[in-house]
């Protein structure tokens, strides 16, 4: 067998097993849902939102990364062109699946899930745009089919992983310019504006041997980035879009108090 027709193979099992691990088992806890209206309101161009997603890769990863969220998009605004159809919805995020590879969604794909909006603070709109464009230019480009087998090894639901391993686990990826993973994508978008989300801290020492209280970041490369670091990265503001619309507890409507200690409704 040539080296093409190898490859190809390699892609075809690698696209039936995506597909296998993309599926929702019918026993999958559902999770509580973001509240979609708020949140199309207050979203921005290059915000990251996180997916806590429910299917058998989904287990794997935030296993893994011992984190909620498995997966991350980008939005993008109105960067890609409007629907094509009357009643189509338009485009507004960019990702990263084992289906598709990088292509853009809606943002109702989403509408039933529990999300998080992480939002780069301080970056102007120069970079949002930049980073939006450096995006919008690898649409089309395929999911590292390597990454399957990685992530599908680890499926078990306690695989004998010590902790300090993880990490190294979901650094997934071939090195191939032409292949991404969700979250990878995403953080060498942000590393091209110049944009940091978890560098390494580095400590130097002072000419005499004393400790300089300094600390340097070194960039890390893109391919150890998992969705948790964007919302655990000092950087990036967690925006809840109940609040962001201006939330007031004093209009809640609370149900009066049964005689059992609990609601009426």
């Amino acid at each position: 067998m040539s080296g093409a027709s190898a490859l190809r193979l390699t892609d075809r099992v690698g696209r039936a097993l995506g597909r296998w691990l993309e599926a929702v088992p019918k026993d999958a806890p559902v999770w509580v849902p973001s509240d979609h209206g708020p949140m199309v309101r207050c979203l921005r161009p290059g915000d990251v939102v996180l997916v806590e997603g429910a299917s058998r890769v989904s287990a794997a990863i935030k296993y893994l990364t011992q984190s909620t969220w498995s997966h991350a998009a980008l939005y993008v605004g109105h960067a890609l062109p409007g629907p094509e159809l009357p009643g189509e919805e338009r485009h507004t995020l960019i990702e990263v699946t084992l289906a598709e590879g990088c292509a853009s969604a809606p943002l109702s794909k989403y509408a039933r899930s529990h999300t998080r909006i992480c939002r780069p603070v301080g970056l102007d709109a120069e970079g949002r745009a930049r980073l939006v464009a450096f995006m919008v230019a690898r649409i089309g480009m395929q999911y590292d089919m390597r990454n399957i087998v990685d992530l599908a090894r680890y499926l078990m639901p306690t695989p004998p992983v010590p902790r300090r391993f993880r990490r190294r686990m979901i650094e997934l990826g071939s090195g191939d310019p032409t292949r991404a993973i969700c979250s990878s994508l995403i953080a060498e978008a942000f590393q091209s504006v110049g944009y940091p989300i978890l560098p390494d801290v580095a400590h130097l020492e002072g000419v005499e041997g004393e400790k300089l209280r300094r600390e340097v970041l070194r960039i890390r490369h893109h391919s150890l980035f998992t969705p948790r670091d964007f919302d655990i990265s000092p950087w990036f503001a967690i925006v809840k879009p109940t609040l962001d619309a201006g939330f007031d507890p004093a209009e809640i409507d609370w149900a009066a108090p049964s005689g059992d200690g609990g609601l009426l409704g």
